[in-house]
């Protein structure tokens, strides 16, 4: 354990640049908006298009929005159909603000690390509108504004693709060895790496925390009350 904890401070002090990952180390966007109502009304509007056919059928049962909105844009990359469908997920993302439920500690966590002065960005594969949202609605975007990077239209660019935590470094005229990320998904350990972006993972139950250290990720908290315990130290 004190190993660990040596290993979490020396990531956490050093971070003069913080990169957060949107839902799931700030919040959990869809905690009273299910995604997989969401997934699966991506799935019958492609249905009514006549378009059922683009999905394998693993895709056609896809919890997770993005994994639909991904396989289209693979097979029609930069169409109209694209483009809808993008439009779709980002009005839903909105509606979900409003019961999205905070990552416990993460507020503090933000505040303190913002008061201590650290430059702190979102890079997300969220739209930057709703992130925003979000934030405006916890008093926490001028920690981050005007760093808040996200999806655009661009769905090649969505992590594991770097382009977003790039886009901060360079915007905050950030060294990646200075900066930090923290994530929850293996995409935003692949994402980190490829940016070449120290990675702290946050990883809220057994599985995910699995998955993470899977793909690699050495350092995972399965809460962030250590690292603002580190902070306040």
């Amino acid at each position: 354990m004190a190993e660990l904890t040596e290993q979490l401070r020396r990531l956490i002090t050093g971070a003069r640049f913080v990169l957060f990952d949107f839902d799931g180390p700030i919040c959990r966007l869809f905690a009273g908006h299910s995604s997989e109502r969401v997934a699966a009304e991506q799935v019958r509007l492609l249905e009514q298009w006549g378009l059922h056919g683009l999905l394998t059928p693993e895709e056609q049962v896809a919890t997770d929005p993005h994994v639909v909105l991904r396989a289209v844009d693979s097979r029609h990359p930069d169409s109209d159909l694209v483009i809808e469908l993008e439009k779709r997920l980002t009005s839903e993302e909105l509606k979900a603000v409003d019961s999205a439920y905070p990552t416990p500690y993460v507020d503090p966590l933000i505040r303190t690390w913002h008061a201590k002065g650290a430059r702190l960005a979102i890079a997300t594969n969220n739209s930057p509108v709703v992130a925003a949202r979000y934030l405006d609605t916890r008093g926490l975007v001028d920690c981050f504004a005007p760093h808040i990077y996200g999806r655009t239209q661009d769905l090649s660019l969505l992590k594991p693709n770097p382009h977003c935590l790039k886009r901060a470094l360079s915007a905050m005229g950030a060294e990646s060895s200075g900066a930090l990320m923290v994530g929850d998904t293996p995409t935003d350990f692949e994402a980190a790496q490829r940016a070449d972006v120290p990675f702290l993972g946050y990883a809220r139950h057994e599985k995910r925390e699995e998955e993470l250290r899977k793909a690699g990720a050495a350092e995972v908290v399965t809460s962030l009350e250590p690292v603002l315990r580190i902070l306040r130290q």
